[in-house]
């Protein structure tokens, strides 16, 4: 582990969903390689003690910390205002913040922004924090994306996007996550030419998070978070996987995702609604 991540010796690392489970431990490993980690969660008080944590453990400063609820855009947009006000590059990128599939019955939520809440958090969070901080990744001279998405994905049924009939907690989620998918596969092709890598993957199978453990769907974890970043980290920083872009991983193997993420029009379609929900004019 320590020779693949050599690579990130004073590298800039944004981490969503930094401060528990897969997202601390990755903050852990990235700080201990030597890069400068920003993470991201929602409660100061929490965030703190992650970064004393990862300080007292690995003996690198270079940490930060910017604060913002995922269910709220304008709280996305202003965490991305702070990070381009302090930093000058990023390079790397992991959205891995997300919310799982909750309890069965579990009433449908909203997001502050009125979009369906695994939708708003999972998706479209990312899709407007990458694009408004894609002059620092472009800033990078060999900046990585990396989607953490799952394995659990289902067709995204643009008559019910944020499924107002027959809801169900696990399609929510398992949309959210094809929605990623599809903007991964978009956003590289959009920087096909600039050397920049964007890949996603599904870690690991029900590893022991809190979006595992809060839920009902299922009966027992399987993969520990300990392989979960391991596969994370091959695409972040393995000379492996330097130069690979626009690929669906599970774990470290190349794999292939649902079917509606390779559909031109469904992706299209998804790109316009994303654009239009963040408040963008198509560029």
């Amino acid at each position: 582990m320590k020779e693949m991540l050599q690579s990130l010796e004073d590298r800039v690392v944004l981490l969503t969903g930094a401060t528990g489970g897969l997202g601390e431990k990755l903050a852990m490993d990235l700080a201990a390689a030597g890069a400068g980690v920003l993470l991201h969660g929602r409660s100061p008080t929490k965030a703190k003690a992650v970064i004393e944590k990862i300080a007292e453990t690995t003996g690198n400063p270079q940490l930060g910390y910017y604060n913002a609820e995922f269910s709220s855009l304008e709280d996305v947009r202003r965490m991305a205002e702070d990070i381009r006000a302090d930093q000058a590059r990023i390079d790397l990128l992991v959205n891995n913040a997300g919310i799982g599939p909750g309890r069965r019955g579990e009433e449908r939520k909203l997001s502050k922004d009125g979009y369906e809440l695994r939708f708003a958090v999972n998706y479209l969070a990312h899709f407007l924090l990458t694009h408004e901080l894609l002059p620092l990744i472009r800033a990078s001279d060999s900046a990585r994306i990396v989607n953490v998405a799952s394995g659990a994905q289902q067709a995204i049924d643009f008559d019910d996007v944020m499924l107002e009939r027959n809801y169900d907690g696990r399609r929510a989620y398992s949309q959210s996550k094809l929605a990623q998918v599809m903007f991964n596969f978009d956003l590289a092709e959009e920087l096909a030419e600039t050397g920049i890598s964007v890949n996603c993957l599904h870690p690991a199978t029900l590893m022991p998070t809190t979006m595992v453990l809060e839920t009902d769907f299922f009966n027992a974890t399987v993969d520990s978070v300990e392989k979960g970043a391991e596969a994370v980290l091959h695409l972040a920083a393995s000379s492996e996987t330097s130069g690979i872009s626009g690929r669906y991983f599970e774990g470290k193997t190349p794999a292939k995702a649902d079917v509606q993420a390779y559909d031109q029009e469904a992706r299209e379609r998804l790109r316009m609604m994303s654009r239009s929900f963040a408040g963008y004019i198509d560029r």
